[in-house]
Parts: C-alpha cells; sequence; structure tokens
C-alpha cells in the first residue's frame, strides 16, 4: 500500500510563488509517473504537470512557463513550483503517482487561492 501526503497550499497574492510537496510511503513500489492535477469550482479536475521515471516532463498550456515539477527520488516527493500564480490558478490541487506493480494513488488534495 502506498499513502501520498501534500503539503504547501495556502493563500497567494496575484503574481506570488507557492510550492507543493507531495510525499509517498510505503515499500515494495517503483514510482514511474508523477502528476499534479487541480479541481476548480464546479470544473473537471485537469492534468497540470507530469514528470516520467525517465525524467520527460509534460505541461498544461495554462501553466508552461510558470510552474516547474520536480522530484526528489531518494525522499519519493515530487515537488511543484508556481509562480506568477494568477486568480485563475485557484482550485484544489491533487498529486498523483503511478507505481509498479501497485497501481495509481492520490493524495487528499491542497487548496490554493490565488486572491488579493
Amino acid at each position: 500500500q502506498v499513502q501520498l501526503v501534500e503539503s504547501g497550499g495556502g493563500l497567494v497574492q496575484p503574481g506570488g510563488s507557492l510550492r507543493l510537496s507531495c510525499a509517498a510511503s510505503g515499500s515494495g513500489f517503483r514510482i514511474v509517473l508523477m502528476s499534479w492535477y487541480r479541481q476548480a469550482p464546479g470544473k473537471e479536475r485537469e492534468l497540470v504537470a507530469q514528470l516520467t521515471s525517465g525524467g520527460s516532463t509534460n505541461y498544461a498550456d495554462s501553466v508552461k512557463g510558470r510552474f516547474t515539477i520536480s522530484r526528489d527520488n531518494g525522499k519519493n516527493t515530487v515537488y511543484l513550483q508556481m509562480n506568477s500564480l494568477r486568480p485563475e490558478d485557484t482550485a484544489v490541487y491533487y498529486c498523483k503517482m503511478t507505481t509498479l506493480p501497485s497501481g495509481s494513488y492520490w493524495g487528499q488534495g491542497t487548496q490554493i487561492t490565488v486572491s488579493s
């Protein structure tokens, strides 16, 4: 069993920065894909960024150039550095890790509010 714990959410002014963290715990698994999703009120959950075990990244067009996904393999942790935040980035952010052989797991979600 794999458990994910997110941290780093909060309230930030437009133009500000935040860094989210998501740490995986458990044993007997290998992480092959790390992802961040977000869900704004009244909207579907959407993919924000992905990072493969090989180091390839993928970003939603809306966050390219502003958000950066990275990892610490030794800590089984994925990060999302968010810069130049906008009010439309307001959402609950979820991490997701796809592992072998255990499958995919979601974090508990953390609220990001961008407002002055």
